[in-house]
């Protein structure tokens, strides 16, 4: 029997790694984050850090690091990139965790990858700017640059990484199940949606 999934894509600072989080917990099942990472490096060989900035790497296209897991060097190499590699192996776990167990995914292009899976919940979380920084000091601190900056600069990353690998644009309606704004509706009332619709998608598969 299939598992049902729950992917979280999530605007920067709009709280979908807690909200995700929450809801495995109160639903009992697995929690994919951070987690993937792990398993992401023993795939690939990479380090963590490496895989975590080639996830989301520099939108200068002229940078040393865009360069390098983009494989846009000198010498013309055709092999897989470092970033497609990292592509490849989390594409590849993703979809075995999907097989083996229910469990709630953050990231890294799951909604994509398990876009033909019928027993998936995609789900989007965003909020208005105001709550995101709010949100992003409390948990992260001040830094030299201007919170707004930090919020954008993470954001486009994730639209050109999302971009680049499914050619589909990140963060529109039609790519989910459901979208809800964290700041307006506050995250225990996201998590309470999300089981819900969770919960009644799974009763019907049964019915």
């Amino acid at each position: 029997m299939k598992k049902r999934v729950i992917t979280i894509s999530r605007e920067f600072g709009s709280g979908g790694h807690s909200i995700g989080k929450s809801v495995a917990k109160t639903l009992g099942i697995g929690f994919y984050d951070q987690e993937l990472l792990e398993k992401i490096a023993e795939e690939t060989g990479f380090s963590k850090e490496f895989i975590e900035e080639a996830a989301e790497y520099s939108t200068a296209k002229n940078s040393l690091l865009f360069n390098v897991v983009m494989n846009r060097s000198l010498h013309g190499r055709t092999e897989p990139s470092p970033a497609d590699t990292i592509y490849f192996a989390q594409a590849k776990i993703i979809k075995n965790l999907a097989e083996k167990e229910s469990c709630v995914i953050v990231g890294r292009c799951s909604d994509y990858i398990l876009r033909d899976n019928s027993d998936c919940l995609h789900i989007f979380i965003y909020s208005d700017m105001e709550d995101r920084a709010k949100r992003i000091l409390e948990r992260y601190g001040d830094s030299e640059k201007p919170i707004q900056k930090r919020i954008t600069d993470k954001d486009t990353r994730r639209k050109i990484y999302y971009s680049h690998y499914t050619d589909r644009p990140w963060g529109i309606p039609q790519n989910y199940d459901l979208c809800l704004n964290s700041g307006a509706l506050g995250e225990e009332l996201c998590v309470n949606s999300i089981i819900n619709v969770f919960n009644r998608l799974s009763k019907k598969r049964m019915d």
